[in-house]
């Protein structure tokens, strides 16, 4: 387990470092952004990455790995934004979006940690392309529920769904890493 938490933590380092570098260029300009074009976001990176996966090969300068950071920071933004309200201010300062970060992949690792527990890293044994399927299947029970007004009758809400496609991501960052060595 705790090479899972190094491999996790490194993979988050890397995300958090993007993050960080965009908030510098751009602000907090994503704080315009409403859930459902956040999911759009998330759905157009995992498609891609299905793409990719599919074809074999891919035209833009950019792999399925800064796809899958990607999708983990957007999904990252879309767990803070759930906390936000329409009266909460745009522009935040650098240290408070960090904060915001750190607090959300906080929570994150944490279910991952209950989940490994459960499920004895059998996450470990899957294939990076069933992770985006099920980031992909996640994102259609996002939009569906969205089309519901966030209304459910027996499933969890998107947050929890936005953190499994978080997981997700990593643990692909995590077997892809390991595929290079």
């Amino acid at each position: 387990m705790s090479k899972t938490n190094f491999q996790y933590d490194e993979a988050v380092a890397g995300c958090r470092n993007i993050f960080v570098k965009k908030v510098k260029d751009y602000g907090t300009s994503w704080r315009i952004l409403r859930l459902e074009s956040l999911t759009d976001q998330i759905f157009i990176k995992a498609q891609r990455i299905r793409t990719i996966e599919q074809n074999g090969s891919s035209k833009v300068n950019e792999g399925v790995e800064d796809e899958f950071r990607g999708i983990i920071n957007y999904a990252v933004i879309a767990l803070i934004q759930i906390d936000r309200t329409e009266s909460d201010p745009i522009n935040v300062s650098e240290e408070i979006a960090l904060k915001w970060y750190n607090e959300k992949i906080g929570d994150v690792k944490k279910l991952m940690l209950d989940k490994n527990h459960d499920y004895g890293e059998a996450w470990r044994d899957m294939r990076v392309g069933s992770f985006t399927d099920l980031i992909l299947m996640k994102l259609l029970r996002v939009k569906q529920i969205e089309e519901n007004d966030g209304k459910t009758l027996i499933s969890e809400g998107v947050a929890s769904h936005y953190m499994d496609m978080i997981n997700y991501s990593i643990f692909a960052l995590i077997k892809l890493s390991e595929n290079e060595k």
